[in-house]
């Protein structure tokens, strides 16, 4: 709990552990509830988009997702 006091919207942070170890991004959101923060450019997975209307494409779309917080240090 000690490390969601330091961590704020915005406040640069890097990881310290995990598959993208060592990159660093912008806080986007804090999940308190479930240990968990949202960091921009880190832990990206591909979604698949379906076609909402009828003619239109599916895409492939790029999303981050949340990392627990014991393995972000603030910048």
């Amino acid at each position: 709990m000690k490390l969601f006091k330091q961590l704020k919207k915005g406040v640069t942070a890097t990881v310290i552990a995990g598959k993208d170890k060592g990159k660093s991004g912008k806080v986007i959101a804090l999940v308190p509830e479930k240990n968990r923060v949202l960091i921009d450019g880190v832990n990206m997975f591909k979604k698949h988009k379906r076609p909402t209307k009828q003619g239109e494409k599916g895409q492939v779309v790029s999303v981050a997702r949340s990392i627990h917080v014991s393995n972000v240090k603030v910048k």
